[in-house]
């Protein structure tokens, strides 16, 4: 098998192996599993709502897998999502405020590229790190991530605060909101979601389509050789990053106007981090992210609907952890299908 198709198989397996162990714990304490999967796909598809609350939880996670997916494909550990996705929140925020009077047509992409320049920047100053000092990206990052967490914190208990109770800005102007494309009840499906699905697509052309991706691939599959080859290593790390943090930087914007119209202090609720899960069971391949990312809301959503038959929502926890290790341990799962094909 060539390995596209082995991409495919190994989270595929991946997931069925998960679900059967994840059954062998529920049995464990006294529950059914049939039981307990029929009430999680409910919880995720059973309804109109159900399934729009999915589509909102995949939104951000396509966009902040493919920014840890496009590093990793750059030989980047990108960390750092969590905390570009603030910056890109608290930047977009900021602009849309100041968005009333301004026609959606412009109000809309002009906050969308706040948001991901707010990214863009926060990610480049640990991929210059990495460039001119040598700094590991991954030291730098996760240390970015509590500042970008600190300086949130501080702007909305203090400049931006508004109101009581969680710390919260005031609403971007309306003119800034994302026009929704399914309201039910209370949820809002917004056009975040194509906004996500087209990134994943943009990211595919540029990584399969044009030089620029090519010398991302090389760089990250042999920097040694690439540099020979003529490839700038500074140059493409340094835009490598800024790239990735732009893509957490928009989904943390796309949080704002399509869901909060404003910025909370849970805005990002770790969702940077789910990217690197994410990321890994897609492969590192923009599309497998989309199938990924809506996995992952999939199980988020429908574990709270399991616990009306007993079953605690951790459980999912518990699954999401074992894909993760069977598609980072893939030999593990091609050893295990080679012998049943030998056995047959």
């Amino acid at each position: 098998m060539n390995n596209r198709v082995w991409s495919f198989l190994v989270p595929f397996f991946s997931v069925i192996i998960a679900l059967l162990i994840a059954a062998v714990v529920i049995i464990l304490i006294g529950q059914n599993p049939v039981i307990a999967y029929k009430a999680m796909i409910e919880g995720a598809f059973g309804n109109i709502q159900a399934l729009a609350d999915t589509v909102i939880k995949t939104t951000p996670l396509i966009l902040t897998g493919l920014a840890v997916g496009f590093g990793f494909r750059a030989g980047l550990f990108n960390i750092g999502a969590e905390g570009q996705m603030i910056m890109g929140g608290i930047l977009a925020t900021v602009v849309g405020m100041h968005m009333r009077g301004i026609p959606p047509a412009l109000a809309i992409p002009l906050t969308m590229i706040a948001g991901m320049l707010g990214g863009a920047v926060w990610a480049s100053i640990a991929g210059y790190l990495k460039a001119k000092t040598g700094a590991h990206e991954v030291v730098s990052t996760i240390m970015l991530n509590w500042i970008a967490t600190y300086i949130s914190s501080y702007l909305i208990t203090g400049p931006l605060a508004v109101g009581s109770g969680t710390p919260k800005s005031p609403e971007i102007a309306p003119s800034a909101k994302l026009p929704p494309i399914i309201t039910v009840g209370a949820l809002e499906m917004t056009s975040g979601i194509l906004i996500s699905i087209l990134s994943a697509v943009v990211i595919y052309i540029v990584l399969e389509k044009t030089k620029t991706g090519y010398e991302v691939k090389a760089v990250g599959f042999n920097p040694y050789a690439a540099e020979y080859g003529g490839i700038n290593i500074s140059k493409n790390i340094v835009m490598c990053m800024a790239i990735s943090g732009a893509l957490a930087g928009l989904a943390g914007a796309l949080e704002v106007m399509g869901l909060h119209h404003r910025f909370l202090g849970t805005l990002s609720g770790g969702k940077g981090f789910d990217g690197i899960s994410i990321a890994l069971i897609g492969q590192n391949h923009p599309i497998g992210i989309i199938f990924a990312s809506f996995l992952i809301a999939a199980l988020r959503t429908g574990s709270s609907n399991m616990q009306f038959v007993g079953v605690p929502k951790h459980i999912v926890t518990i699954i999401q952890g074992i894909v993760i290790f069977l598609v980072a341990a893939d030999r593990i799962v091609k050893t295990l299908l080679r012998f049943r094909k030998v056995k047959r």
